[in-house]
């Protein structure tokens, strides 16, 4: 598949089905033309669910699946059978998926496992047939109910990378580089700004078989939070990451302002990303001696830990990894 096929973002119209109308029906046999009421119940809707399926990585599949129309459920019928019930429809979502109203922009379902099933739009209900209704004093009910309509409307599907460590840096800071040496992942990589375009996902091997997820996020510049560059369409994908990796090459005019830049960025666009846990990882310190690292680290905030790294000598990786795998430790057990 290719990376331009990235899809993060679908409108659909959908509607659920229909219950099926009650039966109004009278049994009249051979020897008993007034039997009684026999109306079957009919049956309700299908219902739209949503499905994690750990295998997508994309909502590309759903481009061009504009609407998403469930079965009417069937009418009753005499001697008290119920009408078949709709077909349920099934669609499939990337973990991280969330799924919300249109009209209200309220947030009504999310996926985050394998297999979960979670009815996102309820069928209407079946309506009960006269024998239903029948009592001492009315043996011959007349009525029966109609089934209840369906729900309908548009919807939003939006994914959100589900990652424990997420990439945030300005555009050429060496963050597909660094995710192509630390993960099997095989991003673009080249020296124009937004080379990446869209998330690249790699699994980071630790000791003892142990791994965790790191996700390369499109660069963010000044103003992303305001809609500038790449950065405000892909800063939702943030959102999902426990620790948030900032990537500052060591060639930066000003090592805390870049930092500030982004802090900022993140803040405007959602406060509690500052909830997270932040590393900083200063890149292409190879060209760095001993005294400019020490200059560079007096810059940068006491209070976030950072480290020097080199993706091409591989310097400071090892260190890098435990940083990482120690805060999310941290995060699991508190």
């Amino acid at each position: 598949m290719e990376k331009t096929n990235f899809i993060d973002y679908i409108r659909i119209f959908c509607r659920s089905g229909h219950g099926g109308a009650g039966s109004k029906h009278f049994l009249r046999t051979k020897f008993n033309a007034m039997a009684g009421p026999d109306g079957g119940d009919g049956g309700r809707g299908g219902h739209i669910i949503l499905r994690g399926n750990k295998n997508l990585w994309t909502l590309l599949h759903l481009r061009y699946y504009k609407n998403v129309l469930a079965e009417n459920g069937e009418a009753g019928s005499g001697t008290n059978c119920t009408g078949r019930s709709g077909k349920d429809v099934y669609i499939d979502v990337p973990l991280g998926t969330i799924a919300k109203d249109e009209e209200s922009g309220l947030q009504e379902v999310e996926i985050l496992e394998d297999g979960q099933e979670v009815i996102w739009m309820y069928g209407g209900r079946g309506g009960l047939g006269n024998s239903n209704f029948a009592t001492p004093t009315n043996q011959a009910p007349e009525h029966a109910q109609p089934g209840e309509p369906g729900t309908e409307g548009y919807k939003y599907l939006e994914l959100k990378v589900l990652a424990d460590v997420g990439l945030v840096g300005f555009p050429n800071a060496g963050k597909s580089t660094l995710l192509s040496v630390m993960t099997a992942a095989k991003p673009k990589i080249a020296d124009y700004a937004f080379t990446t375009l869209t998330p690249q996902l790699g699994m980071v091997e630790y000791r003892d078989g142990k791994s965790f997820c790191i996700a390369d996020l499109p660069g963010i510049i000044e103003g992303a939070a305001e809609g500038k560059g790449l950065g405000h369409r892909f800063l939702r994908h943030i959102e999902r990451n426990s620790i948030l990796l900032f990537l500052i090459p060591a060639d930066s005019a000003d090592h805390k302002k870049e930092f500030d830049i982004l802090h900022k960025e993140l803040e405007e666009y959602n406060p509690e990303m500052l909830q997270k846990d932040f590393v900083i990882a200063v890149s292409k310190s190879d060209m760095l001696d001993d005294e400019l690292k020490e200059a560079i680290a007096k810059d940068l905030p006491a209070n976030v830990p950072h480290v020097f790294i080199s993706s091409v000598t591989q310097q400071g990786l090892s260190q890098l990894k435990d940083m990482l795998w120690a805060s999310l430790n941290e995060n699991q057990q508190s």
